[in-house]
């Protein structure tokens, strides 16, 4: 079975830097240590690359499944959702994307 990229790049509506780490220790303590979860990154865009390619974000979160019934056992997994419930007032913007990986 393939694994699969759970990537999600987070707008805050406050960019200020405490809003910023207060997102990454959020997503630290809530999405980490998951059943099923291969990999986890979390982190801010690094603001010296200004390439245009280079979205305009201030969080992202990458994840690695090990397949997509462990990725949909998240989406509804009880630590996801409380994750989403205290911090989605203060996003401006998400972009999600889920690829299958070799």
């Amino acid at each position: 079975m393939s694994k699969l990229a759970h990537l999600v790049f987070f707008t805050l509506k406050d960019r200020s830097e405490s809003a910023v780490q207060h997102l990454l220790s959020e997503a630290n303590h809530y999405l980490t240590d998951h059943p099923g979860l291969i990999d986890f990154y979390v982190g801010v865009r690094d603001k010296e690359l200004t390439r245009p390619v280079n979205a305009d974000y201030d969080v992202s979160l990458h994840m690695v499944f090990a397949d997509r019934p462990s990725h949909d056992a998240y989406q509804v997994a009880e630590r996801h959702v409380q994750f989403i419930e205290a911090n989605k007032e203060s996003w401006a913007n998400v972009n999600i994307y889920d690829s299958t990986v070799m």
